[in-house]
């Protein structure tokens, strides 16, 4: 069983008790999306209405990348887009933890976390996700370019040629794979029960996120695996264009939710 560390408060935020977190094993994770299943088929028709706006926010946005030719940012773009994915689940968090405790959980309920104590807290997290998201996308543009120069691009045949052939282009994945393999690192660690720590206790932001990057300090190897598992679904949910994240979006969510509860002690 590991401690939290002391860590500073944000000010003006009110002391809290260290949560602690247990070591879990890739068991748990099966459990975790089995019970995201279950709550999913269980409230099917809100879950998808919700779920809808992450992949209609990805379709605009890869339009967007398109139309105004800055298409080598594509790839990064749905790929950073996954960073955003807590946050966007906050909702799915809060219809889990209505039906844990046995209370209504109309669609409704989804937006109760809007009048939550700790939605400053959860608006800060998440415009902190949002700007290692935007973080994420300067450095891979910067990478672009600093590879391939500021020639125009003449055509998407011609950039996916460039990528795959030339010494530039190898470098390109090579390295673009491995900065965006931190950045999911990092995300992983910030937000992998922080979210769903706010939702459910009356903690403050520090000790969300220190708790998180506890979990995962105490099961590096399980929560490897957790953010292959996540990763690898969300790449299925882009299949075709994106609509499969109906479905992944929140199963993901409601099984963070409840890899939350197995991570952290009541």
């Amino acid at each position: 069983m590991a401690t939290i560390d002391s860590m500073p408060h944000l000010a003006g935020a009110a002391p809290a008790a260290q949560p602690r977190v247990r070591t879990i094993t890739t068991g748990d994770l099966r459990e975790a999306l089995s019970r995201g299943w279950e709550d999913f088929k269980a409230k099917p028709s809100h879950l998808v209405f919700l779920a809808l706006i992450y992949p209609i926010a990805g379709v605009v946005l890869a339009q967007l990348t398109v139309s105004y030719n800055i298409f080598p940012l594509l790839f990064p773009l749905l790929a950073g887009f996954a960073l955003l994915g807590p946050f966007a689940a906050i909702g799915l968090y809060e219809i889990s933890r209505r039906r844990e405790k046995g209370i209504d959980s109309s669609w409704g309920h989804a937006f109760a976390v809007l009048k939550s104590r700790a939605i400053g807290s959860i608006a800060m997290l998440g415009a902190l996700l949002t700007g290692l998201f935007l973080l994420w996308l300067a450095v891979a543009w910067g990478l672009y370019r600093g590879l391939f120069g500021w020639e125009p691009l003449l055509s998407i045949g011609g950039f996916l040629r460039d990528v795959l052939t030339t010494p530039s282009g190898w470098a390109l994945i090579l390295i673009g794979n491995a900065v965006g393999l931190a950045f999911a690192i990092a995300a992983l660690s910030l937000t992998v029960v922080s979210f769903p720590l706010l939702l459910d206790r009356h903690v403050d932001l520090a000790t969300a996120v220190r708790t998180s990057i506890a979990a995962v300090q105490h099961n590096p190897r399980v929560m490897a695996i957790w953010g292959l598992i996540v990763a690898g679904l969300l790449v299925l949910g882009t299949l075709p264009v994106l609509v499969g994240l109906v479905v992944v979006m929140p199963v993901l969510g409601h099984a963070t939710w409840h890899l939350y509860r197995k991570v952290v002690e009541n």
